[in-house]
C-alpha cells in the first residue's frame, strides 16, 4: 500500500569557480533545500526517508494542494521508530526537530479517504549538517600570499555564503508562494465547479417548476362538465 522513497542530500555544483579554487570548493555550503509535490491515491500511505547526522536541523513544512477536505495524516518518527509528531486530518504543517544520527521517517497517510486522492506539496529545510566546520579548515590549506589580495579569501567565502544563504530564503518563500497560489487556484476551480452545477440543478427545477404551474392553470380552464345525452 505505501511507497518508501530515500531522500539524498542536495549537492550544490560550484561550476562556476576557476580551476585554481575547485579543490577547496568544499568549503561552500552546500544546499540543503529540497521541496516534492506528488500525488497520493485514496486509501494509500506514503513514508519518505531522510538520512541526518549528530545534532543537525530538520525541518519539515507540508501543504495539501488538491483533493476533497485538503486533509491529510502525518507521521514522523525518529530513527529509533519513536513518533515525533503525529497529526491527523490537517491540511497544513511545519515541524522542526534536532535530529540524531539515523534515518528519520515522515508519511503521508490517506487511508482514511476512500474515493479522494490528495495532493501533497512538501519541503525539506536541512541546517547545522556538521560539514562546515571542517570544510572550513579544507579551505584554508589552499589559502597562499593573501597578504597580496585587498580582500582576503575567507571573507569571500563569507562573503559568497551570506548571499547564498539569503537567495536560498528568497528561493523558500518563493516555493511556499508558489505552493500557496496552486492550493488557491484548486479551490477556486472547485468552487467554479460546484457553482456550474448547483447553476444548473436550479435552472431543471425552475423549468420543471414553470412546466407544473402552466399545467396546473391549464386545468383550471378545462371545461370538466359531461354532456348528457
Amino acid at each position: 500500500m505505501g511507497g518508501r522513497i530515500w531522500l539524498p542530500f542536495p549537492v550544490l555544483f560550484l561550476a562556476a569557480l576557476p580551476p585554481v579554487l575547485l579543490r577547496g570548493a568544499a568549503g561552500f555550503k552546500p544546499s540543503l533545500d529540497s521541496d516534492f509535490t506528488f500525488t497520493l491515491p485514496a486509501g494509500q500511505k506514503e513514508c519518505f526517508y531522510q538520512p541526518m547526522p549528530l545534532k543537525a536541523s530538520l525541518e519539515i513544512e507540508y501543504q495539501v494542494l488538491d483533493g476533497a477536505g485538503l486533509d491529510i495524516d502525518f507521521h514522523l518518527a525518529s530513527p529509533e521508530g519513536r513518533t515525533l509528531v503525529f497529526e491527523q486530518r490537517k491540511s497544513e504543517g511545519v515541524h522542526t526537530v534536532e535530529t540524531e544520527v539515523g534515518d528519520y521517517m515522515f508519511c503521508f497517510d490517506n487511508t482514511f479517504s476512500t474515493i479522494s486522492e490528495k495532493v501533497i506539496f512538501f519541503e525539506l529545510i536541512l541546517d547545522n549538517m556538521g560539514e562546515e566546520a571542517q570544510d572550513q579548515e579544507d579551505w584554508k590549506k589552499y589559502i597562499t600570499d593573501t597578504d597580496v589580495l585587498e580582500m582576503k579569501l575567507e571573507d569571500i567565502l563569507e562573503s559568497i555564503n551570506s548571499i547564498k544563504s539569503r537567495l536560498s530564503k528568497s528561493g523558500h518563500i518563493q516555493t511556499l508562494l508558489r505552493a500557496f497560489e496552486a492550493r488557491d487556484r484548486n479551490i477556486q476551480e472547485s468552487n467554479f465547479d460546484r457553482v456550474n452545477f448547483w447553476s444548473v440543478v436550479n435552472l431543471m427545477v425552475m423549468v420543471v417548476v414553470s412546466a407544473i404551474q402552466v399545467y396546473m392553470l391549464k386545468s383550471l380552464f378545462e371545461d370538466k362538465r359531461k354532456s348528457r345525452t
